[in-house]
C-alpha cells in the first residue's frame, strides 16, 4: 500500500502580522482511512497515526521532494499564492473623498 503525501509552505494564520514560521516546507501524510467518533467518549479519532500526528520540516521544496522520492512515497506539491502586499496608511482613514464608509 503506498502512502500519499502533501508537500506544502506553512501560511501565515489570522493572528499573525509577520512572516515567521511560514518559509519551511512541510511534508503531511494524507489520511488512509476516515475518523470516526469513539463509541466510548465520542471523541473523533482515526488509526492512521502518520496522517494525524506525524508533520515532516523541511528548508527547501527539493529536499521535502527528494525524501517523498526516496521512501517512494506519492506526493504532491501545492505552491503558495503568490503574497500581495496593499500599502495603507493611517491616514487614509480621514481622507476626503474616502471611497469606503466611515465605520468608526
Amino acid at each position: 500500500m503506498a502512502r500519499h503525501a502533501r508537500i506544502y509552505q506553512q501560511p501565515k494564520t489570522a493572528m499573525q502580522s509577520g512572516r515567521a514560521g511560514t518559509h519551511e516546507w512541510v511534508l503531511a501524510f494524507e489520511p488512509d482511512a476516515a475518523q470516526r467518533p469513539d463509541p466510548l467518549m465520542g471523541w473523533t479519532s482515526g488509526s492512521d497515526m502518520m496522517a494525524s500526528q506525524l508533520r515532516l520540516r523541511f528548508d527547501t521544496r527539493e529536499e521535502a521532494e527528494a525524501f517523498a522520492r526516496q521512501r517512494g512515497v506519492a506526493y504532491e506539491v501545492e505552491l503558495p499564492r503568490p503574497q500581495r502586499f496593499v500599502p495603507k496608511s493611517y491616514s487614509d482613514n480621514f481622507r476626503f473623498g474616502r471611497v469606503g464608509n466611515w465605520t468608526h
